[in-house]
């Protein structure tokens, strides 16, 4: 008898697409940070995908000084993996989206694989009353906005992943993402196992259909062999039904509420850890085991807790 695969839950803490004015439940202080970040760990959640905001306003920021009591509490009071975005906001420069990972050498980083149109502002049919300014605008201006990660951008997160011993959390939004993949594999920039993520129904990018779910697994098997790990990420609603479709295909899965506010239709989601029960009370009942912090690490040949630069 084969033995019981080990499935890796990711949570996505508040990312930067959602606002404050969306959900009373989406963190934006460090302390709410932090908090909900804890909570998804001791729910099962072995990778926290950690963004941070600007406390005054909840405007998504990339200042290290915004990460700083985030990630020193997440790390005294969990063994969880911290992942630290690269993606920032799909407003911010490459130079700003960079800092944290410079500053403070995590085990795992996210980056996106390519340069794409990034199309929030649909969300402004959905939500029309916003605390500040900055929310309707920031959706709007998504209208005529293209997310920047060229090939030279993705050269230098890159780099700076091999100085610090960080590895990547590849977010893959397309087709055509996991080529670029394929492409800096095959030049020795990045090493296995790679951690693909591979992102479906961000308008600018793939579908949430299982088409398109089935279409990106096949292309990563026949791109990248048996030298990577597969993640789902489902945006919105597709978030719990991608997520069990794909592990039943052989992923891993990313919850939160940077990937989506909701815990069932029309009900908004009071917690992460309530998104991580959920998802682990499915897979559980699919006779799936979690991974722990140490496992998680195992799979993904991190460096370790103790080697991070906070």
């Amino acid at each position: 008898m084969a033995p019981i695969r080990k499935v890796i839950i990711t949570a996505a803490v508040t990312g930067a697409i959602h606002t404050p004015s969306m959900s009373p439940y989406l963190p934006s202080t460090p302390d709410e940070i932090a908090e909900a970040a804890l909570g998804a760990a001791e729910a099962g959640a072995a990778i926290l995908h950690l963004h941070t905001r600007d406390p005054k306003d909840g405007r998504p920021s990339q200042d290290p000084e915004h990460f700083a009591p985030v990630l020193d509490k997440v790390k005294a009071n969990s063994n969880a993996v911290i992942n630290i975005t690269t993606g920032g906001n799909p407003a911010m420069t490459v130079e700003e989206r960079m800092r944290p990972v410079k500053a403070f050498k995590p085990e795992l980083a996210s980056l996106n694989m390519g340069s794409m149109n990034f199309g929030l502002y649909p969300m402004l049919d959905r939500f029309t009353e916003f605390a500040h300014d900055w929310e309707r605008q920031a959706l709007e201006n998504s209208r005529d906005l293209v997310f920047k990660n060229t090939f030279k951008d993705i050269e230098t997160i890159l780099g700076i992943g091999s100085e610090n011993g960080t590895k990547f959390e590849f977010e893959c939004y397309d087709i055509s993402h996991l080529y670029n993949l394929q492409h800096m594999h095959a030049r020795g920039l990045t090493r296995g196992p790679l951690f693909v993520q591979s992102v479906f129904g961000i308008l600018g990018g793939i579908g949430g259909h299982p088409e398109d779910l089935m279409h990106m697994r096949r292309t990563a098997d026949r791109l990248l062999g048996a030298d990577y790990l597969w993640s789902i990420l489902g945006a919105g609603r597709n978030q719990m039904p991608l997520a069990t479709m794909g592990v039943q295909m052989g992923s891993h899965v990313r919850v939160g509420l940077e990937d989506s506010l909701w815990i069932e239709p029309k009900e908004l989601a009071r917690s992460n850890a309530d998104q991580v029960t959920k998802i682990r009370r499915a897979l559980e009942d699919l006779s799936y085991e979690i991974a722990t912090p140490e496992e998680a690490r195992q799979m993904l040949g991190l460096k370790g807790k103790d080697q991070v630069g906070f």
